[in-house]
C-alpha cells in the first residue's frame, strides 16, 4: 500500500496484477502507516511504500503506531534524490550538517532518509543499481516477520 512515484510505479504495476495481493492506494503518505496498523491487528500482513519525502512527513503515525503498538511492518522507501547525492560525492553515512540540507545540488530528503530511520531505531537496507530488488524486498519482508518489528529497504535505484 501506498503513493506510487516513478520509482514504486513498476512495482505498482506488477502489484495490481497478482492476484494475491490487495493493492490500496492511498491519499497522503502517512496513511498508509495507521491503515497497515489496522490491517496488521486485523491479522493480515501489510507491505508499505512510501516515498523518502513520506516518511519524513509521516513521523507522528510512525511513532504512534508503528513504533509504540511495535507492529512489523516492512516497508519499501523510494530513495529519490539518491543520484544527486552520488554525483555530488555525498554518502548516505555524511553527516547532515545544514551546510549540506541547505546545498541547492543536493536533495535534503534523501540525505535525512536513513539518519531519520536509524533515529527511530528502525532497521534499514539500502538498494542500489549493483543489487537485486526483488532479494532485497523479500529480506525486509522475512526480517520484520522474524524480528517482529518494522524493517525498511531504501531504494535507491530504478525498478525494471
Amino acid at each position: 500500500m501506498g503513493l506510487t512515484d516513478r520509482i514504486s510505479e513498476p512495482l505498482f504495476q506488477v502489484a495490481t496484477k497478482h492476484p494475491s495481493i490487495k493493492l490500496i492506494t492511498v491519499t497522503q503518505d502517512s496513511e498508509a502507516f495507521a491503515i497497515a496498523a489496522g490491517l496488521w491487528i486485523g491479522g493480515a500482513s501489510p507491505f508499505v511504500v512510501i516515498r523518502n519525502t513520506g516518511l519524513l512527513e509521516s513521523g507522528e503515525v510512525i511513532r504512534a503506531t508503528v513504533l509504540r503498538m511495535a507492529t512489523p511492518i516492512p516497508m519499501l522507501v523510494t530513495g529519490c534524490g539518491h543520484d544527486k547525492m552520488t554525483e555530488a560525492s555525498i554518502t548516505p553515512e555524511d553527516l547532515p550538517t545544514m551546510e549540506l540540507l541547505s546545498r541547492s545540488d543536493v536533495d535534503s530528503a534523501a540525505v535525512l532518509t536513513e539518519p531519520t530511520l536509524a533515529a527511530w531505531g528502525i532497521p534499514f537496507s539500502r538498494c542500489g543499481v549493483e543489487d537485486d530488488p526483488v532479494a532485497a524486498i523479500s529480506q525486509t519482508i522475512n526480517d520484520a516477520q522474524a524480528d517482529q518489528c518494522a524493517g525498511a529497504v531504501i531504494m535507491a535505484r530504478s525498478l525494471p
